[in-house]
């Protein structure tokens, strides 16, 4: 393999030098936009050598108008299959299949290059993506029902022409959360904190420090995810957590705690790496002053010598704080991805949709209604 070079940055060369000008001398008058967003490594920015064994290369999609997409995308997909350099900067254009019927790899051939440029409509690829159009607004429903990473593929990566003028506004459109849905996704978050804090030393104090480092591994994760939701990212599957979470600002304060937290092998260490977690987390809380200041310091959990924050707190003035009574009134469960931790459930719009809609009324489709951001 050639030298590394960024997937985004490849893909944005690869249109620019090599399928821009076929499209210029075949279909000069059919508008496009072209952009790398959606699943990879390399949209959240976090692609490295080791990305390009599968799935990677010079790839992205091309949007078309939806009355071009039956009249042009077949001709499109074969005048780059025929026309296509076999390798670009050094990398192949033809991905071959392998023994995953849903996973290619660059490889080099003789034939037509079977190309990653994906030929498609604005419309129908934001559905099978997401599970809606955002062109026909964003409900309440929709916000609840998709899951962060899915949300963060279709913000993150790169739109490397927009000539359709509607892929832009519509990225921007999904950025970030209404400010309702996101308090009521900070309260979930913090609720989530709540119900298993005194568990570190519970677990402890009947000699199961193996239970014990486990609901700590969970607390810490949790943390990390409220941290992304504070610093409005949206917090990304188990595999980039860390990286996205190290992005934050304040990751260099907080990490060493959390590390020591995970390291710790015993329940008292563990619960006093976590309590200064706590309070850095909900110092960060008040910092960004959207509710009224609620006590940072750890306390006592009732009459039991465990030491926590009693996180419920900070989910109860949340919630006090938002204004639509349809999520104001919502079980503190949150969005599917807050209830649910099936990576095979969570990547597919269907399925999580499915389980949003059974879980939260709010997340129903005939529930649901446009909403602002």
């Amino acid at each position: 393999m050639p030298a590394f070079i960024p997937g985004l940055e490849l893909s944005r060369r690869f249109y620019t030098e090599a399928v821009r000008p076929l499209l210029e001398e075949v279909a000069p008058a059919i508008p496009h936009s072209a952009a790398r967003i959606g699943s990879g490594s390399e949209v959240l920015g976090y692609d490295t050598a080791r990305s390009t064994d599968h799935e990677w290369g010079p790839r992205f999609q091309l949007f078309l108008h939806p009355h071009d997409v039956p009249r042009h995308a077949a001709r499109i997909r074969h005048v780059l299959a025929e026309h296509l350099p076999k390798t670009f900067h050094g990398y192949p254009t033809h991905f071959a299949p392998t023994g995953d019927r849903d996973v290619r790899v660059m490889k080099l051939t003789n034939g037509p290059v079977h190309h990653r440029v994906e030929v498609t409509g604005v419309s129908s690829w934001f559905t099978a993506t997401l599970g809606f159009d955002p062109a026909s607004g964003i409900t309440r429903a929709d916000w609840l029902a998709t899951p962060t990473q899915l949300l963060a593929e279709v913000t993150g990566g790169a739109v490397f022409h927009d000539g359709l003028h509607v892929l832009s506004p519509l990225r921007t459109a999904l950025r970030w959360y209404p400010r309702d849905v996101w308090l009521h996704l900070l309260a979930c978050q913090w609720q989530r904190v709540s119900r298993e804090e005194a568990f570190v030393g519970r677990c402890g104090e009947v000699g199961d420090e193996l239970g014990s480092a486990v609901v700590a591994a969970r607390l810490v994760r949790d943390l990390m995810r409220l941290c992304l939701l504070m610093d409005r990212r949206y917090p990304p599957y188990g595999k980039w957590l860390g990286s996205a979470f190290a992005r934050t600002p304040t990751a260099p304060q907080l990490t060493p705690v959390l590390t020591a937290a995970l390291a710790a092998t015993d329940r008292h260490t563990r619960e006093r790496h976590l309590a200064q977690a706590y309070e850095i987390v909900a110092h960060m809380h008040n910092e960004l002053e959207l509710t009224a200041q609620v006590d940072q310091a750890t306390r006592p959990y009732h009459s039991r010598p465990f030491r926590v924050l009693r996180a419920e707190r900070f989910a109860r003035a949340l919630t006090a704080r938002i204004e639509d009574p349809a999520l104001r009134n919502l079980p503190t469960v949150g969005a599917v991805d807050q209830f649910i931790d099936s990576a095979d459930v969570l990547g597919r719009p269907e399925l999580a949709r499915a389980a949003a809609h059974t879980v939260t009324p709010a997340a129903r489709p005939r529930l649901g209604s446009p909403m602002k951001p």
